[in-house]
């Protein structure tokens, strides 16, 4: 099964789970960009930009947390790079 972290982001739900910034925790929408240091997401019909280097986050209702400052590079070097499971 292909990890949550390699797959396409576009149009699916994002949900911040931590941030330095207590204001973004809980925040969500759908995601309809990504380059690679932000996401944006459409949150109550308007679009908002995040800066992955401050989130972590779940897509679709993933148990997964991803960290963002890890997952800094294009959508399209991310979905085909090879992750190892530790």
């Amino acid at each position: 099964m292909v990890s949550v972290q390699n797959q396409s982001w576009i149009a699916r739900e994002l949900v911040i789970t931590s941030s330095n910034d207590e204001s973004l925790i809980g925040r969500s929408g759908l995601v309809i960009d990504e380059t690679r240091e932000t996401i944006t997401l459409l949150e109550n019909n308007k679009q908002v930009i995040f800066g992955k280097s401050s989130i972590e986050f779940n897509i679709g209702g993933s148990d997964a947390t991803i960290v963002g400052k890890l997952v800094r590079q294009r959508s399209e070097d991310r979905i085909y790079r090879k992750i190892r499971s530790e």
